[in-house]
């Protein structure tokens, strides 16, 4: 069993009190509990999947609203430092993600509770969670709140989002003979106004696109889809090897 008042102390952090505790429960619990602890048969998986749907929706007009001007290149690229790599998890340690987190001995042990990858997905998970128990205006007034300074929290996190890296890293973990591709689609406009898109090829499969007033700022947004396409469905990359 989860200790009662180890909800009660988190659900004050995030100032919001679950109706349905064991949907809260679910989303603090990692993977590997469920190797080793009987009963144990949920975890936070399915609800980091909508809860992922749901974040990305909110943040998108959230940004959409509050940057009019901006084209989707770079809207795209504010989008990926939110919900992507170090801002999200670095938000989820201000809520003390990681010492709520229900992992086995042995990724304990390991610092699973503070890997950036875990904290990302049990924070989507409890994001889910919240509108399970809730409804979606509910969620989007805790995300908003949450995310009450975007322009900060960019500026901040902006200059290390490396989405090219991150893609490479991924997709070597998958298969090293896997290779990686960037093709220039287009470029058009004037010299001091140019757009550029480029698609990014997985083993030859375009598995993204992406905008910029520079090659290498529209191939980083191709890599920022490529992710999220990934993120969604795992299995889209195979190996040809």
């Amino acid at each position: 069993m989860y200790p009662i008042q180890k909800l009660t102390e988190f659900e004050s952090i995030i100032n919001y009190t679950f109706k349905n505790k064991d949907l809260l429960i679910t989303a603090l619990t990692h993977p590997s509990f469920f190797l080793q602890a009987e009963g144990a048969s949920k975890n936070y998986q399915r609800f980091e999947f909508l809860g992922d749907a749901i974040l990305s929706f909110i943040l998108t007009e959230k940004l959409f609203n509050l940057y009019p001007n901006e084209r989707e290149g770079e809207l795209a690229r504010y989008r990926a430092v939110l919900v992507q790599g170090i801002g999200l998890s670095n938000l989820a340690r201000k809520l003390q993600l990681p010492n709520f987190i229900r992992l086995s001995d042995a990724e304990f042990k390991s610092g699973g509770n503070n890997k950036d990858s875990i904290l990302e997905d049990v924070f989507e998970a409890l994001i889910g969670a919240i509108y399970l128990d809730s409804e979606i205006e509910t969620t989007k007034t805790l995300i908003n709140h949450l995310f009450s300074n975007i322009p900060q929290l960019i500026n901040e996190t902006l200059p290390n989002l490396n989405p090219k890296g991150k893609l490479q890293e991924i997709i070597q973990h998958t298969s090293p003979t896997i290779s990686i591709n960037y093709s220039l689609l287009q470029s058009s406009g004037p010299d001091h106004n140019k757009s550029f898109t480029v698609n990014v090829l997985i083993n030859g499969q375009i598995l993204g696109t992406g905008s910029g007033s520079s090659k290498k700022t529209a191939e980083e947004n191709a890599a920022i889809q490529a992710l999220e396409i990934l993120k969604s469905h795992p299995g889209a990359i195979k190996s040809t090897g």
